[in-house]
């Protein structure tokens, strides 16, 4: 394993596996990400408007580059469905020697 603290995990919520793959394929096609995992059925609670709510999502869990997330961010402002989306950044602290190195490829 190596030292990893230039790449991050970003996690985003999707109302459906629509939405969800639309975000995907278009920060692929930006090349602002490696790689995105797409969980579905994932139930979520939260307060929202001052109520507690609770809907199915679906996860995205992205791999990215730390240079790359400003306009990971602006990009799914402009295209998330959700006037507040949920967009995470976590630093990635290790990683194998192969997977960061293709990571580092992928993303331009």
């Amino acid at each position: 394993m190596k030292a990893a603290r230039r790449f991050t995990v970003v996690l985003v919520t999707a109302p459906d596996v629509k939405a969800a793959r639309a975000l995907a394929r278009a920060a692929l096609a930006a090349r602002l990400i490696a790689c995105a995992n797409l969980v579905p059925r994932l139930e979520s609670h939260y307060w929202w408007k001052g109520k507690m709510e609770s809907s199915a999502e679906v996860l995205l869990i992205m791999k990215t580059t730390q240079v790359k997330l400003r306009l990971l961010e602006e990009l799914f402002l402009r295209k998330h469905p959700y006037d507040t989306p949920e967009i995470l950044a976590l630093t990635v602290e290790r990683g194998t020697r192969r997977y960061l190195d293709w990571l580092a490829g992928s993303v331009r």
